[in-house]
């Protein structure tokens, strides 16, 4: 073996050895939650770096609290209706920012990521007046509202950036067969927009979803808080020991649901965000 195999194969080397660093600290906190999980009580805090038993009195723990499961619905059903909003806006907001020309379009994109700028406890206090005044607090309606404000501007620079990529020549054929502009929308550019939704959607899912400072804020009973409000309030019988089980089950079992979207949709979202990073 020459001296070229062996740098080849030292690089070779290194590359994966960095890669398996980097998989085993990315992935090592959701491992070590997941055998947690499966653990019983008495065996908790014993460390252990593999699976001796199966015991899933955790998730049943959890999965048997009506206030968990009400959590668990809450968070569905404001994450679907954040994703449902943000797209609808985005898409139409996309087309008039990416392809109409007009008077201040760039100072409009500039204000919309400004937004995105203010971290949630800036704006915490004007927008808890906003949800009261709209008597939107304690109520789903109420969230959706605050996550769509946060989720929109990412979620128009990125449908924007992929609708200026789109052939001219579409829109054109479209307006000469007496389309308008929103059965262009609908028609011609929503089937070549699914990887940048998909990406978009996504993203906006989870950020929904994983949200704690505004669902804590606002909302204030059981029936009305979502899946991480939720855990954090798990509490085990006494005021100094908490339920590390049933704690690590509940954070298992809302993770593994995103986990499953990010494999399914991952070729989507690469392409959604590498959409302009490469112009033809």
């Amino acid at each position: 073996m020459n001296s070229r195999q062996v740098n080849a194969l030292l690089k070779r080397t290194g590359f994966w050895l960095l890669i398996t660093v980097i998989l085993i600290y990315a992935l090592f906190p959701f491992y070590y939650a997941v055998i947690t999980s499966l653990k019983p009580s008495s065996e908790l805090f014993r460390v252990d770096f593999w699976l001796t038993s199966l015991d899933f009195s955790n998730y049943a723990q959890i999965l048997t609290e009506r206030s968990f499961v009400r959590a668990i619905a809450n968070s569905i059903l404001v994450s679907v209706s954040v994703v449902f909003i943000a797209l609808l806006l985005g898409i139409t907001a996309s087309y008039a920012l990416g392809r109409v020309r007009f008077r201040g379009r760039s100072t409009v994109l500039l204000v919309i990521l400004g937004v995105s700028m203010f971290p949630q406890v800036a704006v915490l206090s004007g927008l808890f007046e906003v949800i009261r005044a709209l008597n939107l607090y304690n109520n789903p309606a109420g969230l959706i509202l605050s996550y769509t404000i946060f989720t929109l501007p990412f979620t128009v620079w990125v449908l924007t950036t992929f609708m200026r990529q789109l052939p001219m020549e579409l829109e054109e054929a479209a307006i000469m067969d007496g389309a308008t502009p929103w059965v262009t929308i609908t028609r011609v550019f929503l089937p070549l927009m699914w990887p940048a939704m998909a990406t978009t959607g996504l993203l906006a899912f989870i950020a929904a979803w994983n949200e704690f400072l505004f669902a804590l804020t606002f909302t204030l009973s059981d029936s009305q808080r979502t899946v991480p409000v939720a855990i954090a309030l798990i509490s085990g019988g006494s005021q100094h020991e908490l339920p590390w089980g049933p704690i690590m089950a509940a954070s298992v079992t809302v993770t593994v649901p995103l986990v499953v979207l990010v494999m399914i949709f991952q070729k989507r979202i690469v392409s959604g965000l590498t959409a302009g990073a490469v112009k033809g």
